[in-house]
């Protein structure tokens, strides 16, 4: 832990540099950076939460709310200064999705998943593609969605002149609908194996499909994408078939397990915040009490203290997993398959908490605010249903069951599109 903190320490010196940068992009406003970085996340989430339960209740495509994201200049986050973006660090990024996810979790998971995205790109892409790829990104504020799913098929590359030929469908691609730019995995017969690519959204032959209906996190844009005839060019293959991922590139996927975690710790921290100011403000006390605040019942305080322990707990994981992350990503090249092993132990024990958490506070808060509190206008049944939608996305069964190998057989967790 010491030389994570001290790896941390450098990399926080060098971002209060980045901080001094007055870098600005093609319209003359440079990214959010340094003390303005905060005031900006704060400001985005308040203007999420102002529209948060009405947005919830209609679901579909939050175009003036993606709009203001990209208005704040978060967008550039992620990207590093030599492309003109804020260059922040990870663990940076990361509670900025956190501190989203309190206001608006489905705003949130389109926001992260636009870095997660921008993560493939430096992870797998070459300088000459990062340059491609990200300069444009801070330059026209785009905005990219995913179509990766590891674990649908369907859509195919076929070899063509010196590059490919797409075609296919892919499921559960979030951020999809109003990206400009699209990351995607198609899986190529020949080899047996994936390549990942990345696509502007309009390209000829791409379809994306507003087709999300489950009931929680209606507005992820997660619909289908369908490729008929897609060309793809060299220069566009992050990762080609048959590629034998690094463990530096194997970090992708976990960088989008702790923007999950992180989502989850939103969530879970969004629930306690609104029971908390309607336990103070707006609950009357049960007859039996014997007390003339509800604040004051015994019990209720007990069920706060459980809330505030799980909380606790789940952030200080999330934020050590962020922090085994930076100093990660600050080996560059050099990092080792047993440091990304570790980077992974870390990172399931920080998930399997806010995964509870979020679950747990979401769903008891009503044990404590009342049948009062379940009106629609307070819309806090929201926050369940949008932890128990996104907790689906890999069993959180098999976290624990890396973390038991890891315990009982020092067996560090498989590299895997979800480990």
């Amino acid at each position: 832990m010491a030389k994570i903190q001290a790896i941390h320490a450098a990399r926080e010196a060098r971002e209060a540099r980045i901080a001094s940068a007055t870098d600005a992009d093609a319209d003359g406003n440079a990214p959010a950076r340094g003390a303005d970085l905060a005031s900006a996340v704060d400001t985005l989430a308040k203007q999420l939460a102002a529209t948060a339960v009405e947005r919830d209740r209609q679901g579909g495509h939050a175009a003036n709310e993606r709009e203001l994201i990209r208005a704040s200049g978060l967008l550039a986050l992620s990207v590093p200064v030599e492309h003109g973006g804020a260059g922040a660090l990870w663990s940076t990024v990361l509670g900025a999705v956190r501190r989203l996810a309190e206001a608006d979790s489905a705003l949130a998971h389109v926001f992260g998943f636009h870095h997660l995205q921008i993560a493939g790109v430096l992870l797998y892409g070459t300088p000459e593609q990062h340059a491609y790829f990200l300069r444009p990104t801070v330059e026209r504020r785009l905005f990219w969605g995913n179509a990766l799913n590891p674990l649908d098929r369907r859509v195919v590359a076929r070899a063509e002149l010196d590059g490919y030929r797409i075609d296919g469908v892919k499921s559960f691609s979030s951020g999809s609908v109003g990206s400009d730019v699209l990351t995607f995995s198609a899986w190529h017969k020949v080899s047996d194996t994936a390549l990942i690519a990345a696509l502007p959204t309009q390209a000829e032959g791409i379809t994306v499909n507003p087709d999300w209906d489950a009931f929680g996190q209606r507005q992820t844009d997660s619909g289908t994408v369908r490729f008929d005839h897609v060309r793809l060019e060299s220069i566009q293959v992050l990762q080609a078939p048959g590629t034998t991922p690094t463990p530096r590139a194997t970090l992708r996927s976990q960088v989008a397990q702790l923007i999950m975690t992180n989502l989850y710790l939103g969530l879970a921290r969004g629930a306690f915040t609104e029971a908390r100011r309607y336990v103070r403000e707006d609950a009357r006390p049960w007859f039996a009490a014997g007390v003339q605040r509800h604040a004051d019942d015994p019990y209720v305080q007990e069920r706060f203290g459980e809330f505030w322990l799980r909380l606790q707990a789940a952030e200080a994981l999330s934020n050590q997993a962020g922090l085994a992350l930076d100093a990660a990503l600050a080996r560059g090249v050099s990092v080792t398959a047993d440091e990304r092993g570790e980077l992974a132990v870390a990172g399931a024990q920080a998930k399997v908490l806010a995964h509870r958490a979020a679950l747990e506070v979401g769903s008891e808060l009503f044990d404590v605010t009342g049948a009062s509190s379940t009106a629609a206008r307070f819309g806090y049944d929201r926050f369940w249903r949008n932890a128990r939608v996104h907790t689906l996305h890999d069993p959180v069964a098999y976290k624990i069951r890396d973390l038991g190998r890891y315990a009982l057989l020092d067996q560090i967790p498989e590299p895997t599109a979800y480990s």
